[in-house]
């Protein structure tokens, strides 16, 4: 089933996506629903072994200070997952959130502005799924400090940094979540998070 398995990925197979792929998995996003129309999200392809390897050692280095925040066991089980791909992953993408976008004319964003943003989540989930029909998975890294990946990325200032991604095919697709089956976390049911009023 295409939600089962589209899971985090962190491990990544040594094999390329094909230019024909990645490009139809874009296309597929910019299908998205957004806000007035807007399609706020830029996706910025980072090609260059520099940016990608500085991105990284930010990544690691957030990483390690995230583990400071445990202690005991936690911190041995959380200093064991594997949170990022980046180096390995065949293709990094960075989705920022256009906060002034001429497209829309601002329309449903007077109160709730933030809708940019959440249009932005449902571009990334809509790649998410294209990806994963086409047997390539999708890590997204959230463990970094969007000020430190901006200027790396020389974006303009007024993008918001939405989801720095990892794509590639996976080492060991799996229907079960890697932090469920790491022992980390598993997931709930659906009774736990439906409420009544």
């Amino acid at each position: 089933m295409l939600l089962r398995w589209r899971r985090d990925v962190r491990h990544f197979a040594d094999r390329p996506i094909a230019e024909v792929d990645l490009a139809a998995v874009l296309e597929t996003a910019m299908l998205a629903p957004s806000v007035g129309n807007a399609q706020p999200w830029r996706i910025v392809r980072v090609r260059s072994a520099e940016c990608r390897a500085a991105i990284a050692a930010h990544v690691d280095a957030a990483n390690a200070q995230a583990a400071d925040r445990y202690v005991g066991e936690a911190a041995q089980a959380y200093r064991a997952l594997k949170l990022h791909g980046i180096r390995a992953a065949p293709e990094l993408l960075a989705v920022f959130c256009d906060e002034r976008p001429e497209a829309g004319h601002g329309l449903g964003i007077a109160t709730m502005p933030e809708m940019l943003r959440y249009s932005c989540v449902t571009a990334i989930h809509t790649l998410w799924l294209a990806a994963r029909v086409r047997g390539i998975g999708l890590g997204w890294v959230s463990i970094l400090e969007p000020a430190a990946i901006v200027p790396l990325l020389a974006v303009p200032p007024d993008w918001t940094l939405i989801g720095l991604l990892c794509l590639g095919y996976p080492a060991e697709p799996s229907d079960i979540p890697e932090l469920e089956r790491r022992g980390w976390q598993a997931r709930e049911a659906l009774a736990e998070r439906l409420f009544y009023r």
